[in-house]
Parts: structure tokens; sequence; C-alpha cells
């Protein structure tokens, strides 16, 4: 029987066990902590349990959700979705309800959004290298700034032009300004195969006592199974030789080092700390590359308040610049059996930091005071209702998606190919900000590698499809299967087809018209402040295009209602002609190529 050792007991190290147990294989897994669960651990302070930040079961991958039921069982509760957006003094609903938006940001707000869309899809930005060009693309630099930049800004601690634009791609590839206007007029939207945009949910699956809960099943299914999980062991080397790693060294919270041999390793740890513990060192450029992998740390502030219901919210993003906490989590909200008294509530407040920053090395009263003051200055809770709280530390929470992030994965990724039985799976065994599934789908793919199958656990991602691959190696006796031929086109169409890119209808129909109904409407209010004898005469012309128009209050809002609707149907349909042109004028270039292409090879011939 194969024996395995696992570093981590996260979703990703305890899943890689969980499974493993089940193919008939020997899994030992090494944890650190004295808690498993990792960033999905549960923390117990006097009867209140809380999250290292607020994790939802939700997820498109079937085989993760038969997972989750058979190792939980009957202690999933089905919880709605509540967050909202703190911005300006003011809370939005998220995901945004119309209504709710144009009472927050006022009419004038709604037309520069607007127009701010429409000038990013006429002159989109260059090359999309960033988060700041991507969303912009997507959605207008002015909502860019309201609803994207400064709390983005506070999880990762650099600029939005310093965020690859693969964070946004994965994160938040599905949700679109369309998307956004869909959902705040007719709820929850889905992409062509019918899924929910994850983005935007209304409800998701959640442990009775926690996301610990699970993590916590899980050990004890495999401790039956006579599996162990050794807490307190910190991985500090893996020794290898001619391609293979032989075995690992670990050091208890005792200080005493211990040996683990094992025939294949799979590892959860951070990819910088497990370039660094591989002996012999990998060459230098490898250990350059770790070097340069950033992580964002973090820490929550839990406050233990005197009321009963603070907030109706899961969980609150804030987006405020001159408040330092990110994010606020309402865990009895999550479940009524997060607090031991019904009487009281329990909130986390999340801060994002580096290690090096002076607020991680505040006391725990310095912090809990900096929490109530910030949540008296939002206008949650008055000071004199908390009584209690603490905090918890969480390092290397989030891999950073920097600008150099991918070159250096590459690099390491190649080099650890060449340690035929060493695999690196979840979030910080792959650099990948992804999800709680989607590390879990990794490590059931490497579970499966050791018995033989050959998944690539580095293509999995954040809200991809999933496909194992069947990979064949290439040789005299495979059988010639047609290829699809590339046909060369000219630089200059081939700018003119990326450069115009597909306009949305529904999008830019939208931000048409709002500008459109704002502009009329104002314009007429303008000349009714103004007054006079006889009020715009040239205005009143309208009447005649637009139904029971008169330069009157009333005729104001008649006019705002009609103009949007007209402003709708004309961006709808220039979008909708652009298009056309476009495609036609790609068919009519494509099939150019196509056959001069041809009559290259027949020259040939």
């Amino acid at each position: 029987m194969s024996r395995v050792l696992i570093t981590g007991a996260g979703p990703a190290g305890l899943t890689a066990a969980y499974e493993l147990s089940k193919l008939g294989l020997e899994p030992t897994v090494l944890e650190a902590d004295n808690l498993v669960g990792g960033i999905s651990r549960t923390v117990d302070y006097k009867g209140y349990r809380f999250d290292i930040g607020g994790h939802r079961f939700f997820s498109k991958v079937p085989l993760i959700n038969e997972l989750w039921d058979e190792i939980l069982r009957e202690d999933f509760l089905v919880r709605p979705r509540l967050s909202r957006i703190y911005y300006r003094q003011k809370f939005f609903d998220y995901p945004l309800k119309a209504a709710n938006a144009l009472a927050g940001l006022g009419p004038v707000e709604a037309f520069m959004i607007g127009l701010s869309y429409a000038k990013s899809q006429f002159f989109p930005q260059g090359d999309e290298t960033n988060f700041e060009q991507w969303v912009i693309n997507r959605f207008g630099e002015r909502l860019y700034r309201i609803f994207f930049k400064t709390y983005t800004e506070k999880v990762w601690g650099i600029p939005c032009h310093e965020i690859s634009a693969d964070w946004a791609a994965q994160r938040i590839k599905n949700l679109s300004f369309r998307e956004a206007i869909r959902s705040a007029l007719l709820g929850a939207t889905r992409t062509e195969d019918g899924q929910v945009i994850t983005t935007l949910i209304d409800q998701f699956n959640y442990p009775r006592l926690g996301p610990g809960m699970m993590w916590e099943h899980c050990r004890d299914l495999l401790a039956a199974r006579g599996h162990e999980t050794i807490s307190g062991v910190r991985v500090e080397r893996l020794r290898h030789k001619h391609g293979r790693v032989e075995s690992a060294y670990g050091r208890t919270s005792s200080g005493e080092v211990v040996e683990f041999g094992a025939d294949h390793f799979i590892s959860t740890m951070p990819l910088r700390e497990l370039i660094h513990s591989l002996d012999p060192l990998p060459p230098d450029d490898v250990l350059a590359a770790a070097n340069m992998l950033r992580y964002r740390d973090y820490l929550t502030v839990v406050l233990i308040a005197k009321r009963e219901a603070v907030f109706p919210d899961n969980w609150i993003y804030i987006h405020e610049p001159d408040v330092k906490m990110g994010r606020i989590q309402n865990y009895k909200n999550w479940s009524p059996e997060m607090v031991p008294d019904a009487s009281r509530s329990s909130l986390g407040l999340e801060y994002f930091l580096w290690e090096k920053d002076e607020e991680w090395d505040w006391s725990h009263e310095r912090l809990i005071e900096l929490g109530i003051k910030e949540c008296a200055q939002i206008g949650l809770i008055e000071p004199d209702e908390i009584e209690d709280g603490t905090v918890v530390r969480m390092k290397k929470a989030y891999p950073v998606y920097d600008q150099g992030y991918q070159e250096n994965l590459d690099t390491i990724q190649h080099y650890l190919e060449t340690l035929s039985n060493l695999q690196t799976v979840g979030r910080n065994g792959l650099h990948r900000y992804n999800n709680q599934d989607h590390s879990m789908l990794t490590a059931v793919y490497a579970a499966r590698n050791i018995v033989g199958e050959n998944n690539d656990v580095w293509s999995v991602n954040t809200e991809m499809e999933y496909h194992e691959e069947a990979k064949t190696p290439a040789g005299t006796g495979d059988r010639m299967v047609p290829q699809k031929v590339t046909v060369p086109v000219s630089d200059a169409d081939e700018l003119i087809v990326e450069t115009f890119a597909r306009l949305d209808p529904l999008a830019l129909g939208v931000s048409l018209g709002s500008v459109t109904g704002v502009l009329l409407f104002l314009a007429t209010v303008i000349l009714l402040l103004k007054g006079g004898p006889v009020i715009g005469p040239r205005l009143g012309l309208l009447g005649n295009f637009f139904f029971g128009y008169q330069v009157t209050w009333t005729g104001a809002f008649l006019v705002m209602v009609q103009g949007a609707i007209g402003g709708l149907i004309l961006g709808y349909l220039i979008a909708v002609c652009r298009n056309w042109i476009i495609d036609s004028y790609g068919y009519i270039i494509r099939r150019t190529a196509e056959a001069k292409a041809s009559r290259d090879m027949l020259d040939k011939v």
C-alpha cells in the first residue's frame, strides 16, 4: 500500500487525504497549527464561533458538492445572502438594485456613470494587463472608482494598476455592466449554460457551526479509517534525490525534529516556503522566483456586542477610504448557533495587512479599540455596547497577483515538475486565489494522479470549466488527424477587429438612456428654476416628439422617462448595427485570407 504524506490540514490537504483513503492508499497529514481547516477554520472564543473571513459553500462543480454533503451530511444550513457596500456614509445593496443605487448615488452620479461607461465602450483601455484597465473596460472609470478601486486596494495593499488583470478575470469574469444591470432590475443572472453568476448568488450552504465543522468532521472520518492527522508539526525540510522526494523533516511545538518517509508527497505549503524547504536547494533562478512571490496577511478583530441584532447583513464591504477596516462579518446571521447567547451578537472586523505594517504588531487591546472606534464611526454600534473582544491573525492568507507573479510561477512550476513524486495543491500550494471548492478539486486531481490518472492541477482556477485532459504522446504510429488551419491575417486588419470589440447592446442602451433622460430632465428643471414670463419656448418644441411634454415639473419627469426609453432603444440599435458591421468586416477579411491561403497552397502543389 502506497504511503502519501500531506503537508497542511486545510481544505486541500484534508480533501487529498479523504480521496486517497477512498482509493485504498495510506495518507498521513501534518499540520503546523493545533486547529484544522487552514483559513477555513472556525475559532471558538468563549463559545462564540467565528470564521477567518466568511466562507460560503457554493460550487458549480458537482463532485465538490457531493463531497461536502458526504462529509457533513445533515449539518448543512441553507442561508440567504444579504450583503451591502458602505460608501460615502451610505449603504448600497450588493448585488446592486436599481432603486437603491439611484437613491444612494443620485441622478447626476447615475448620469455620469452612464456617460463613463459609454466612453469606455467606444474608447477602451489598451492591453488590459492590469486590474484597473480590465475593470474600466467593462464598467467605466466612474463605477470602477466608486465600487472597485478603494476596496481592492485595501485588500491587496498595492495600487490597482499594479495588480494583474488575471485576478479580475479569475474572480469577476462573468460579471459585467450588463449583468449588474440585469441583476439590479430582474434579480440573479445566469450564464449561457444556466449557471448562476457566483458574484450575484442570493443563497448558499453553510455548516451549522461554521466552516471548521466540515474539516473537523473530515479529520474524524479519516481517523476512523486509521489515517492520522498530526497537529503541531511544522515541516521545515524536504529531502530529495534523483528527482524524487524521499522524506520530510518536521519540528514539533516542543522543538523536537521528526522524520516522515513516504512514497508520494502532496504539499499545500506556500510555494515560497516549499522552495526554501527543499534539500538540496533548487537553482538560484528558482529561489529568486520564489522570493518574488508575495502574500497578503490578514487579521480579524472580533467584538461581542450586547445587542440581539446589529445589522441584517451576512457581511458588509467597507469602501470608505478613511476607515481601515475592509469588511465586517455578522456571524450570527451566517448561523444562529455561532453565538451561545441569543441576546448577543459577534462581529468580525477584517483588516488586510502586510506583516511589516505597524498594525500587525499592535496589542489585542489597541486593535479592539480601533475596531470599536471604526464601527461607531460607520454608525453600526455604540462604544458602550461592546463587552468583550479578541483578535486572530492569519499570515499568508492571500497570494498576491502582482505584475510579475505569473513569470515567477512558471519558473517554479517547471522546476517542481522535475520531482516526480511531489505535487502542490490548494490556494498557497499553487499561488492561486482559489475558493475553497477549487482548492479541493486540485486535491482530488492530485490524489487520482497517484493511482494513474493524468490531471493538470495547475489548470484548475476560479470560475473556469474543469476537464481532465487525456494526453497521448505523438509518435509514428499515431493516426493522422486533420488540424484546423490558422489563416494569416494582415496586422492592420487584425488590429481593426481587436480594437473595435463587440458592444453590449443592453448595457449601451441603459447608459445612453440614462444620459438622455437626465439631460432632458436637467434642461427643463434649469429653465423652471430660472423662471420668467415665458419659460423655455424653444425647449417646448420637444412636445412634438415627446407625448404630453411641456416646460413644467410634470413635463420634466415625463420627458426624463420617455428620453430614457428612447435612449435605451437607440443605444441598443446602435450597438447591434455596429456589431453587425464589425462582424461583417471580420467575416470578409477572414474569407479573403482563406482564399489567399488556398491559392498559395495550390501554387505549392
